[in-house]
This record gives structure tokens, sequence and C-alpha cells, in this order.
């Protein structure tokens, strides 16, 4: 992709995510998130219906009439994106790969994350951690986030998310709000969500595509496997095989869903044919 196609999706997405963010999510992800609790700002002289619980006492008694406190809350927060850009983010049957709903609803986040004046990171990993950009306000840091996404090459097309969560844990150092975009083909992440839990406020966003969900009787198909490269005949005639490709998904999403769960995370799973739009309305309502 050269320099100016670039620009152009990069200024594509902005334009859709933007538009959502400041319409849509901006005001939900402020509310959902809370800061860290509330600030003195100033006094003001009392007003009817004031909480008299807030009158400041010495301030009433150097002006002899009432005055209160007002508090703000303390907001700045920092938002951490860890994106799978393993091998099995390029599939997709649709319109779209999952690696573009990811690019999407990852962008929306941190644009969210600008809006309220809060810091955005991100973390791209695979079986690896392949970049790490550390969290920053503002618009020019954004769009770096969103060319990333867009353009990276990852070294490695496995997957392993518990060496992502140690890298996570090794550098938040404070709590933040941290999104996994992945599709959640992997096990044994346990022990280290668990930690990043205890720490963070972790939500797992599961991006799938409906033929991961079961696949149609096509008769002897030709496969590969998108991160080790393995290429091998299926018999898709086979019920026993169909079965055996959807319990596979099944285990992984209930994986997903009952470890997320024990760690005191948050999740949100969207097939690449839904909108990713409703599924983190409702999300944040829920939460909020």
């Amino acid at each position: 992709m050269n320099t100016k196609e670039l620009l152009k999706k990069v200024r594509k997405i902005e334009i859709k995510t933007r538009r959502l963010s400041d319409h849509i999510f901006g005001g939900e992800y402020h509310s959902t998130f809370k800061g860290r609790g509330m600030t003195f700002s100033e006094v003001r002289q009392y007003q009817f219906g004031d909480d008299v619980r807030s009158i400041d006492w010495n301030v009433t008694a150097r002006y002899n009439e009432p005055y209160v406190k007002v508090f703000e809350e303390e907001r700045e927060l920092t938002m951490m994106l860890m994106v799978d850009v393993s091998g099995s983010e390029l599939f997709g049957t649709t319109n779209q790969f999952k690696k573009e709903i990811i690019t999407e609803i990852s962008a929306t986040l941190a644009f969210s994350a600008l809006q309220n004046n809060d810091k955005a990171g991100v973390l791209l990993f695979s079986d690896t951690v392949e970049l790490y950009i550390p969290p920053k306000k503002g618009k020019s840091h954004v769009l770096r986030i969103i060319r990333e996404l867009l353009e990276f090459k990852p070294k490695s097309n496995r997957t392993d998310l518990g060496e992502a969560l140690k890298f996570l844990s090794s550098v938040m150092k404070k709590k933040a709000i941290v999104f996994v975009l992945s599709d959640f083909i992997s096990d044994e992440y346990e022990k280290t969500l668990k930690i990043a839990g205890n720490k963070h406020d972790v939500t797992g966003i599961r991006v799938y595509d409906a033929r991961e969900e079961a696949i149609p009787n096509l008769g002897m198909v030709q496969m590969q496997d998108a991160e080790t490269g393995a290429i091998r005949l299926v018999n898709t005639q086979s019920k026993a095989v169909r079965q055996a490709y959807s319990s596979y998904h099944r285990e992984r999403q209930d994986y997903f869903n009952t470890t997320f769960s024990k760690s005191g995370c948050g999740t949100i799973s969207c097939r690449v044919d839904e909108s990713y739009v409703k599924k983190l309305l409702g999300y944040f309502k829920r939460r909020g």
C-alpha cells in the first residue's frame, strides 16, 4: 500500500469512526468508565436545592452568607487497545475481514478516549508482542494508531494472548481501561487474564465470521490454517466432520466467556456481518 492509498484509508476510517465517537459513543464511554474520584474545584454561593452537606463553613463564616464547595470528576484515564494481528484475522466470507472490523472498533474507541481527554495506547500481538505504542493524548497520536492498524505486517501468524497479557502487566503500572480485540481462537490465557483483570478494567471484544460457527456441505474442500500454513483436504460431506468443526468453535467461545467472566472482565461478541455499533452501545449501556 503506497502512502497516498494509506492516507486515503486513514481518512475514510477517521471520518466514519470519529462521527460515531462524537455523536454516539463519546457520552456513553464517559458514563461507563468513571474517573478516579472527585476533586475540589471552587466555592460558590449557596443556591436553593444545593446539598447542605457541601456547605463550606469556613468561607460561610468569613462572608456571613452560605457558600458551597464545588467538586469535579477527576477524569483523566488511560485506555489500552490490545489488538490481535495474527493470521486468523485475515479471514472473512462476507464483505469484510475480521481485521477490518477490529480496526474500525479500535478507531472508534480511540476517538472516544480522545473526546474525553483520555490517553490511548495500542499493543499489537501475535504469539509475541509485535508493537507497543505507549498511551498519549492528541488527534495525531490516534491517527498514528489507525495507520499502524492498517499497514502493520506482523512477524508471526500465530497467537498467544497469554504473552501479550504478561507484557501488559509489566508496562502498565497504573489502572487502565483495556480492550482486547481478537477472534480468541486461542486458549491457556486464564492465569494471565486473571492477573490483568485484578489490576485493570478489561473487556474482551471477540470478532468472528459466520463460517467459523458452522461449515456447509461442500464436498471435498482444500483448507489452509491461517496461522500454521498447513493445508489439508476436508470432507465437508461428513456429518461428523461438520459437527467437530462446530464443536471446536463452541469450545473456544465458551472458554472466552467463562475465562473473562471468572476474571471479572467484560465481554462483547460481534460477528463480522453484525453491527458493532449496536454491540458496543448495548455493552456501554449495561455497564453505565
